[in-house]
């Protein structure tokens, strides 16, 4: 189903930019990278979903970048996660006590080791429930990639609806779609944090 690969691609890259940027505010030190990372949060929060589509899929050509519909898409979705990813990573890193960083330091491992080995896996567990919100979000908001022509849920549904011109009953059955795939999202992130927690990966 292409809402769900272009949801779980854009996922993925939202993490990752998300990561690196959620880190990149953390670090003070840096101001240029500080400032940059603050700016793009800024940009992207500020603004509506679907225009940062439209810039993509109708402004690009203008400076001869096309791209597919997908690859807009995607990126489209992506940036637009990571901004809202990169709050959660910086909050679940801010929420770790100072001390573990200190006691990191104290036995020999570098900020970025004991960032890796000590920081973040403990963060990870604190993330998972508001990547489970981000997640169910991005299910939905990519029903506005129907409106670039690409052929998720949203886009067959309104071709059902030109041929048989039933408007209420399609649209309902693509309600239950999307709430059943937000809801097997919310079981899967329940058992994935349970498994963390279990696992001893959080105080």
């Amino acid at each position: 189903m292409v809402t769900v690969e272009i949801t779980s691609v854009s996922l993925l890259l939202g993490c990752v930019l998300g990561l690196l940027v959620g880190i990149g505010r953390l670090n003070s030190a840096r101001r240029w990278v500080y400032g940059l990372c603050t700016a793009y949060v800024a940009a992207i929060r500020g603004t509506p979903l679907l225009v940062q589509l439209f810039i993509l899929f109708f402004g690009l050509p203008q400076f001869g970048i096309l791209l597919p519909a997908f690859v807009c898409g995607v990126i489209g979705l992506g940036i637009y996660s990571g901004a809202y990813v990169s709050e959660i990573v910086r909050g679940a890193i801010q929420s770790i006590d100072k001390g573990q960083m200190e006691a990191a330091r104290s036995i020999g491992l570098s900020s970025g080791q004991a960032m890796r080995s000590v920081i973040l896996p403990q963060a990870v567990v604190r993330m998972i429930p508001p990547l489970g919100n981000e997640f169910i979000a991005l299910i939905k908001n990519s029903a506005l990639v129907s409106l670039l022509t690409i052929h998720d849920l949203m886009h067959e549904g309104q071709k059902i609806i030109s041929v048989s011109y039933r408007s209420l009953e399609v649209y309902l059955a693509i309600a239950v779609m999307y709430f059943v795939l937000t809801g097997l999202t919310t079981l899967a992130l329940r058992k994935i944090e349970l498994r963390l927690r279990v696992g001893g990966m959080v105080q």
